[in-house]
């Protein structure tokens, strides 16, 4: 099992650092405690899960960015164990971690941010944790080693950490973003068994961050699915100490910066696909003509989460009659005589019916680990480009056998 940063340029933002260590979260005995803290005056912003069931650090994470105006100093995160459905000692176990936390850095409970990620519905020992709060905090470091280390801490099911990084100049400034992720199954549009940390340098106001990563999370992390379940712990935090000098009131500035989140965005979003459970196939899925974008995306979700769609992946087979009838169970008006379906650069569907193509071709495009496949609504100017995957027999057994 993989457990490197992928080969890249990391640019470390100015203002943070990071630690990891083992606080017997893990059955495993892996590292499953990790920190980012941040400098004075940093500002955040987070988008959660849709699920209407949340985790007890989805619920403390939104209150303590509410009560300290999204100023956050610290993130505080456990893998191995979720913290959901785990009721009120499960909110106060996450508040104690909290205030355990702020204590040690001398900062404001409302100003530690939480997150977990693991199995639901086991209480989570806080003692574990509060007992290695002291050795986490005296770790901490502004290197490319401890994004390295958080990033392994905080994975579960990953076969391999996600990490991705951006920079640019504004002027006499550098900005730079990091990002790290989590996520390999219970991936669904809606963000996904995912926690997500971007990190920048630059200065910008709360608002001004979630707009920003609003935009881009609709473009990568909203336009993915491995399997179409939604998880309690979602999570996307991005963080801006404004230590670089540079400000968002800048539109030149905003722009660059812009192009660069989304650019982070999209490597994660294609880091936590390719690492889907028992992914042998990456399937980048467009659907094109739609009447709008949620159009498209109502309808690539359909062909997404069609079992009888990504079993025929798994085995490479082009049977496009099922991709036909998954985009027909949408909800929507479609009208099949005028779907044409591509797998590769033949068309296999015509008018909603069979049209003549090469069938081992097909066959073949399908088989390697990225395919693409086309379906032409003929009803607008709309398109969506969606990443999703297969399903195995590896993704059953991973699941199976999750919490023994």
């Amino acid at each position: 099992m993989s457990q490197t940063v992928p080969s890249q340029i990391i640019h470390l933002p100015k203002g943070f650092s990071f630690s990891a260590v083992t606080a017997g979260v893990k059955a495993s005995g892996r590292p499953d405690l990790s920190l980012i803290e941040a400098a004075p005056g940093t500002t955040a912003a987070a988008l959660f899960t849709k699920n209407r069931v949340v985790a007890a650090p989805v619920e403390v994470g939104r209150e303590a960015l509410a009560k300290s105006r999204g100023l956050i100093r610290a993130v505080v995160i456990n893998s191995g164990n979720a913290n959901c459905a785990t009721g009120k000692p499960g909110i106060k176990a996450c508040q104690r971690i909290c205030r355990e936390a702020a204590k040690l850095l001398g900062v404001r409970p409302e100003q530690i941010f939480p997150s977990s990620t693991g199995i639901i519905g086991v209480p989570l020992l806080a003692d574990k944790i509060v007992a290695k709060l002291a050795d986490l905090i005296s770790a901490r470091a502004s290197t490319e080693q401890g994004v390295a280390q958080l990033a392994r801490a905080i994975m579960t099911t990953d076969t391999r950490p996600k990490v991705a990084s951006a920079q640019f100049r504004a002027g006499k400034s550098t900005i730079s973003l990091t990002g790290v992720a989590k996520g390999s199954g219970m991936i669904h549009p809606q963000l996904a068994t995912m926690l997500v940390y971007i990190l920048t340098d630059v200065s910008a106001t709360p608002v001004e961050l979630k707009r920003l990563l609003r935009e881009s999370c609709d473009v990568s992390f909203n336009c993915m699915s491995v399997d179409g379940d939604t998880s309690t712990n979602d999570t996307v935090l991005l963080m801006a100490s404004g230590k670089s000098g540079a400000s968002l009131k800048t539109p030149k500035i905003r722009d660059q910066f812009s192009a660069a989140l989304q650019q982070v965005c999209q490597s994660l979003a294609d880091q936590i696909v390719a690492d889907g459970e028992g992914v042998q196939h990456i399937i980048h899925l467009h659907i094109e003509q739609a009447k709008t974008r949620d159009e498209a995306l109502r309808v690539a979700r359909a062909i997404a989460h069609s079992l009888l769609v990504k079993t025929a992946w798994a085995g490479a087979d082009p049977n496009w009659g099922r991709i036909l009838s998954a985009a027909g169970s949408c909800g929507l008006p479609l009208n099949a005589n005028h779907i044409d379906i591509y797998i590769g650069r033949q068309r296999v569907c015509g008018n909603g019916m069979g049209f003549p193509f090469d069938e081992v071709q097909a066959h073949r495009d399908l088989s390697q680990a990225h395919c693409d496949i086309r379906v032409k609504l003929r009803r607008g100017n709309a398109s969506v480009v969606f990443q999703t995957t297969d399903l195995t027999a590896e993704y059953v057994r991973i699941n199976a056998d999750y919490s023994t």
